[in-house]
Protein backbone atom coordinates (compact mmCIF):
# COMPACT_ATOMS: atom_id res chain seq x y z
CA UNK A 1 0.00 0.00 0.00
CA UNK A 2 1.19 3.34 -1.24
CA UNK A 3 1.54 6.38 1.26
CA UNK A 4 0.56 9.90 0.05
CA UNK A 5 1.50 12.54 2.38
CA UNK A 6 -0.05 16.10 1.42
CA UNK A 7 2.01 19.12 3.79
CA UNK A 8 1.29 22.48 4.26
CA UNK A 9 4.82 23.94 3.67
CA UNK A 10 5.24 27.06 5.77
CA UNK A 11 7.25 29.98 4.21
CA UNK A 12 11.26 29.70 4.70
CA UNK A 13 10.79 26.03 4.74
CA UNK A 14 12.84 23.84 1.67
CA UNK A 15 11.23 21.34 0.31
CA UNK A 16 13.87 18.84 0.89
CA UNK A 17 14.44 16.41 4.06
CA UNK A 18 18.27 18.06 4.73
CA UNK A 19 20.16 20.95 4.26
CA UNK A 20 23.63 22.99 4.77
CA UNK A 21 23.66 26.35 3.91
CA UNK A 22 27.17 27.28 2.30
CA UNK A 23 28.27 29.29 5.78
CA UNK A 24 27.52 25.95 7.48
CA UNK A 25 23.96 26.51 9.11
CA UNK A 26 21.08 24.73 8.87
CA UNK A 27 17.48 26.17 7.21
CA UNK A 28 14.22 24.40 8.37
CA UNK A 29 13.57 21.63 5.69
CA UNK A 30 10.74 19.11 5.45
CA UNK A 31 12.62 16.83 8.83
CA UNK A 32 11.38 19.83 10.89
CA UNK A 33 8.08 18.92 9.92
CA UNK A 34 7.43 15.17 8.95
CA UNK A 35 8.67 12.06 10.61
CA UNK A 36 7.65 9.37 8.58
CA UNK A 37 10.53 7.60 6.82
CA UNK A 38 10.95 6.52 2.79
CA UNK A 39 8.72 9.19 1.87
CA UNK A 40 10.15 12.00 -1.09
CA UNK A 41 8.47 14.92 -2.81
CA UNK A 42 6.59 14.55 -5.75
CA UNK A 43 7.41 18.27 -7.50
CA UNK A 44 8.62 21.31 -5.55
CA UNK A 45 7.88 24.30 -3.92
CA UNK A 46 9.77 27.11 -3.87
CA UNK A 47 11.48 28.25 0.06
CA UNK A 48 9.69 31.75 0.09
CA UNK A 49 6.20 29.62 -0.71
CA UNK A 50 3.40 28.11 0.93
CA UNK A 51 1.19 25.73 0.85
CA UNK A 52 0.34 22.39 -0.94
CA UNK A 53 3.42 20.03 -0.63
CA UNK A 54 3.03 15.89 -2.09
CA UNK A 55 5.26 13.28 -0.29
CA UNK A 56 5.21 9.72 -1.63
CA UNK A 57 6.75 6.70 -0.54
CA UNK A 58 5.59 5.27 -4.63
CA UNK A 59 8.45 6.27 -7.16
CA UNK A 60 5.45 5.62 -10.00
CA UNK A 61 3.37 8.31 -8.40
CA UNK A 62 6.39 10.54 -7.43
CA UNK A 63 6.95 10.41 -11.04
CA UNK A 64 3.07 10.75 -12.68
CA UNK A 65 2.71 13.47 -9.71
CA UNK A 66 5.60 15.83 -11.34
CA UNK A 67 5.83 15.10 -14.55
CA UNK A 68 4.39 18.16 -16.36
CA UNK A 69 2.99 15.38 -19.47
CA UNK A 70 0.50 14.73 -17.17
CA UNK A 71 -0.70 17.99 -16.25
CA UNK A 72 -2.48 17.77 -12.85
CA UNK A 73 -3.88 21.23 -12.49
CA UNK A 74 -1.96 23.06 -10.13
CA UNK A 75 -4.16 26.38 -7.93
CA UNK A 76 -2.40 29.15 -6.77
CA UNK A 77 -3.69 32.29 -4.34
CA UNK A 78 -1.12 35.16 -5.20
CA UNK A 79 -1.23 38.10 -3.82
CA UNK A 80 0.03 40.78 -5.99
CA UNK A 81 1.27 44.37 -6.30
CA UNK A 82 -1.64 46.81 -7.84
CA UNK A 83 -4.85 45.59 -8.65
CA UNK A 84 -4.67 43.93 -12.42
CA UNK A 85 -7.09 45.09 -14.51
CA UNK A 86 -9.12 42.68 -16.78
CA UNK A 87 -6.16 42.80 -19.88
CA UNK A 88 -3.88 41.64 -17.52
CA UNK A 89 -6.05 38.89 -15.95
CA UNK A 90 -6.79 37.75 -19.87
CA UNK A 91 -3.05 37.53 -20.55
CA UNK A 92 -2.61 35.28 -17.79
CA UNK A 93 -5.76 32.98 -18.95
CA UNK A 94 -4.09 33.16 -22.67
CA UNK A 95 -0.41 32.63 -21.77
CA UNK A 96 2.88 35.44 -21.48
CA UNK A 97 5.96 34.70 -23.13
CA UNK A 98 8.26 34.57 -20.59
CA UNK A 99 11.85 34.25 -21.80
CA UNK A 100 11.76 30.26 -22.20
CA UNK A 101 8.91 30.57 -24.03
CA UNK A 102 4.84 30.75 -24.16
CA UNK A 103 3.24 29.92 -21.46
CA UNK A 104 0.18 27.51 -21.44
CA UNK A 105 -3.06 28.64 -21.11
CA UNK A 106 -4.12 29.38 -17.13
CA UNK A 107 -7.63 30.15 -15.72
CA UNK A 108 -7.18 33.92 -13.38
CA UNK A 109 -9.83 35.70 -11.67
CA UNK A 110 -9.59 37.91 -8.71
CA UNK A 111 -10.56 36.49 -5.17
CA UNK A 112 -11.03 38.14 -2.17
CA UNK A 113 -8.65 37.21 0.74
CA UNK A 114 -9.75 34.05 2.14
CA UNK A 115 -11.14 33.88 5.40
CA UNK A 116 -9.34 30.58 6.64
CA UNK A 117 -5.93 32.25 5.53
CA UNK A 118 -3.09 32.26 8.11
CA UNK A 119 -0.93 35.23 8.87
CA UNK A 120 2.71 34.80 7.25
CA UNK A 121 5.88 34.98 9.22
CA UNK A 122 7.34 37.42 8.67
CA UNK A 123 4.53 39.18 7.04
CA UNK A 124 4.90 40.43 3.42
CA UNK A 125 6.28 44.00 2.98
CA UNK A 126 2.99 46.90 2.88
CA UNK A 127 3.02 50.00 1.29
CA UNK A 128 0.60 52.37 1.67
CA UNK A 129 0.08 54.42 -1.58
CA UNK A 130 0.24 50.91 -3.50
CA UNK A 131 -2.91 48.49 -3.12
CA UNK A 132 -2.77 44.69 -3.19
CA UNK A 133 -4.95 42.06 -5.15
CA UNK A 134 -5.34 38.54 -4.48
CA UNK A 135 -5.34 36.02 -7.58
CA UNK A 136 -6.41 32.64 -8.17
CA UNK A 137 -4.28 31.18 -11.21
CA UNK A 138 -4.38 27.58 -11.58
CA UNK A 139 -2.02 26.17 -14.41
CA UNK A 140 -1.09 22.74 -16.02
CA UNK A 141 2.53 23.58 -16.10
CA UNK A 142 5.44 24.09 -13.67
CA UNK A 143 7.81 26.13 -14.41
CA UNK A 144 11.01 26.79 -12.33
CA UNK A 145 9.05 30.14 -10.38
CA UNK A 146 6.31 30.21 -13.03
CA UNK A 147 3.83 32.20 -10.84
CA UNK A 148 6.24 34.96 -10.00
CA UNK A 149 7.29 35.22 -13.35
CA UNK A 150 3.66 35.52 -15.02
CA UNK A 151 2.59 37.94 -12.38
CA UNK A 152 6.04 39.78 -12.73
CA UNK A 153 5.23 40.06 -16.52
CA UNK A 154 1.61 41.49 -16.78
CA UNK A 155 3.14 44.53 -14.10
CA UNK A 156 2.21 43.01 -11.07
CA UNK A 157 4.47 41.26 -8.78
CA UNK A 158 4.21 38.41 -6.46
CA UNK A 159 4.54 39.68 -2.55
CA UNK A 160 2.67 35.82 -1.41
CA UNK A 161 2.43 32.68 -3.11
CA UNK A 162 0.16 30.10 -1.87
CA UNK A 163 -0.55 26.45 -2.93
CA UNK A 164 -3.59 25.23 -2.80
CA UNK A 165 -4.51 22.10 -4.71
CA UNK A 166 -2.88 19.48 -6.76
CA UNK A 167 -5.20 18.22 -9.15
CA UNK A 168 -8.11 16.33 -6.37
CA UNK A 169 -5.61 17.25 -3.35
CA UNK A 170 -6.12 19.92 -1.58
CA UNK A 171 -5.24 21.98 1.59
CA UNK A 172 -8.66 22.10 3.13
CA UNK A 173 -8.46 20.76 6.81
CA UNK A 174 -4.58 20.77 6.93
CA UNK A 175 -3.43 24.13 9.11
CA UNK A 176 0.05 25.37 8.60
CA UNK A 177 3.49 22.87 9.13
CA UNK A 178 0.79 20.01 9.16
CA UNK A 179 0.06 17.42 7.27
CA UNK A 180 -2.04 14.36 6.47
CA UNK A 181 -1.59 11.14 5.05
CA UNK A 182 -3.34 8.77 2.82
CA UNK A 183 -2.91 5.61 2.23
CA UNK A 184 -3.38 4.16 -1.67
Amino acid sequence: MSRLILFNKPFGVLSQFTDKGSDGSSRPTLSNFIDEKGVYPAGRLDRDSEGLLLLTDDGRLQARLSNPKFKEPKTYLVQVEGTPDELALRALAEGVTLNDGPTQPARARCVSEPLWLWPRTPPIRVRKAIPDTWIELTLKEGRNRQVRRMTAHVGHPTLRLIRTSIGPHTLQGISQGNWKMIKL
